[in-house]
């Protein structure tokens, strides 16, 4: 099975029952830490990291705008943290900054010897597909890997934006049953299978199962151009 999806560029979401949505993109109201949760939860480096990042490369909201295909409107939102983007969203804004999603969501920190416990690891929460993205691996200035661990509601799917040339993904599932487009191509990965891809194409999850899918992937940038 192969499907072309290099010229979709509006947002798009996978429902429950298979059906597609196209649209422009939403965004969800910023929530508060609820008792006992950890704020890395919430997103809270976000704002800052947008705006710093923006700025260390001279850009205006508009030029940002131009670069991302992101309206002005909705990069200031993010910038005033009152409204949390979807995952089609944060990819594309990452692509412009060209920096992976987890330099936007998290700090930099010393490359030295470190244990990064559950409640220090950066957790993004897509409002629209319920995808759950976990940054495992710690956020060095020069980092060119990224270790995440995803976890994807049963019958939903996200799609994610092409990376820059030169990005390549490995996808490992601990639980569930994935379909995974990239490069134009489907493959179904099960529990225990590992899927390698170049992600510099648009690249489209979808979980198959009745239960949550759990999937490892590593980023590698070391190539990207």
């Amino acid at each position: 099975m192969e499907r072309l999806l290099l010229g979709q560029r509006r947002w798009r979401t996978i429902g429950a029952h298979g059906r597609e949505a196209f649209g422009d993109p939403v965004i969800a109201p910023l929530r508060k830490p609820s008792h006992g949760q950890h704020a890395g939860s919430q997103l809270d480096n976000l704002p800052h990291n947008l705006r710093m990042l923006r700025k260390e490369r001279k850009l205006t909201l508009d030029e940002l705008s131009v670069r991302c295909g992101v309206s002005r409107a909705m990069i200031s939102k993010i910038e005033r943290g009152v409204s949390i983007p979807t995952a089609t969203i944060l990819g594309k804004l990452a692509a412009g900054l060209e920096i992976g999603l987890s330099r936007l969501l998290g700090g930099q920190l010393q490359r030295q010897a470190m244990l990064v416990t559950p409640g220090e690891q950066p957790v993004f929460k897509d409002p629209d597909s319920g995808l759950e993205r976990r940054s495992l691996s710690p956020l060095f200035s020069d980092r060119s890997v990224d270790f995440v661990l995803n976890t994807l509601p049963p019958g939903r799917g996200v799609v994610f934006p092409p990376h820059h040339d030169g990005v390549e993904e490995y996808l490992y599932v601990t639980k569930g049953r994935l379909q995974v487009i990239a490069s134009g191509k489907a493959f179904e990965v099960g529990s225990g299978s590992m899927l390698f891809y170049q992600a510099n194409a648009e690249h489209e999850f979808r979980n198959l199962g009745d239960e949550p899918a759990e999937f490892f992937i590593v980023i590698d940038s070391t190539a990207a151009k």
